[in-house]
């Protein structure tokens, strides 16, 4: 197959995808191996396609498919740096999962970037007392024990976002640690038009409703306080305005079937005393069974107790 045809071909398999597909997970495919490769793409087959492919053929398509749709146009931003296409009409979150899962763990290597912190744990490294001087040069505490080397206290090797030192790799490969993991990274998430990051599939339905009640309590605070009805502040109003009137009837001659109770209360002492007691009477019956049980789990642990001492005292 010549190079024209390679190009029409995977010009032809982009198009297919992006009119098959409503998402697409820009991803950053830095130190991933072509096995690894392997296996995130048998592992998305099942919900999904991964297309990989150079920025500028990439930049190329996305422009002449643009005339179509005029969304691709927001993809073309992202197209930089080692990336590839996850293309899906499943669940984000799902897919999210699997291509993150999908990582290996590696070993440091000199002049590569520290996606995390790495942290030198004390202990016997099993090396010989004629290494110290290496130790030494990297300010980690040792002391020779039972003819080894120990590193006396934790160490905080390579801070993360900067480069790993030829001697920090050397030691981490000579105590066997491979403190990274690498693997498919989704840098941003295209969606029917939409582009986002991937922190927003993060986001629950309960996130959702607490933010929408917290907004709608700031409305009708607001509303409230400028005296400016809203639908937010409505049913305060109307609280607010039978309690008015709830005022009024109590102080005043005038009763409303809603006020009735009340007002045959306030004028009836011993019947407000007996409806006090009642509703007392019915808190106190409803908290017993939580307090007998609370007294039960206080003398088990009390009987435990007794128990462990075996039977002696403190100076028997």
């Amino acid at each position: 197959m010549s190079k024209g045809e390679r190009k029409a071909e995977y010009f032809n398999r982009l198009e297919g995808y992006l009119e098959t597909y409503s998402s697409i997970f820009i991803v950053d495919v830095d130190n991933v191996s072509s096995n690894q490769m392997h296996q995130i793409r048998k592992a998305i087959r099942s919900c999904g396609d991964v297309l990989m492919g150079k920025n500028t053929m990439v930049r190329r398509a996305l422009r002449i498919l643009a005339p179509k749709n005029p969304n691709f146009e927001k993809i073309l931003p992202l197209v930089k740096g080692n990336v590839g296409f996850v293309f899906t009409n499943a669940d984000l979150l799902t897919v999210r999962d699997i291509i993150l899962d999908n990582r290996v763990r590696a070993p440091a290597r000199a002049g590569a970037i520290a996606p995390v912190d790495v942290f030198v744990p004390p202990g016997n490294t099993g090396m010989e007392p004629g290494q110290t001087s290496f130790f030494q040069a990297l300010s980690i505490p040792t002391k020779i024990s039972r003819g080894t080397i120990e590193i006396t206290s934790e160490v905080h090797l390579v801070k993360a976002s900067e480069k790993v030192g030829a001697s920090e790799a050397a030691l981490l490969n000579k105590l066997n640690i491979s403190p990274f993991t690498y693997g498919m990274t989704v840098r941003e998430v295209y969606q029917n038009g939409s582009v986002f990051h991937p922190s927003v599939l993060d986001i629950t339905d309960a996130d959702l409703i607490k933010c929408l009640s917290e907004s709608i309590a700031e409305i009708a605070s607001l509303s409230l306080a400028i005296s400016f009805p809203t639908v937010a502040a409505v049913p305060h109003l109307l609280i607010n305005g039978f309690k008015d009137l709830l005022s009024i009837s109590v102080a005043t001659d005038y009763t409303f079937k809603a006020s009735e109770a009340i007002k045959e209360l306030l004028d009836n002492p011993e019947a407000m005393a007996a409806a006090m007691a009642a509703a007392s009477s019915s808190a106190a019956t409803s908290s017993a069974p939580a307090a007998g049980a609370a007294a039960a789990a206080k003398e088990e642990s009390e009987a435990e107790e007794s128990d462990d001492d075996m039977g002696f005292g403190l100076f028997d």
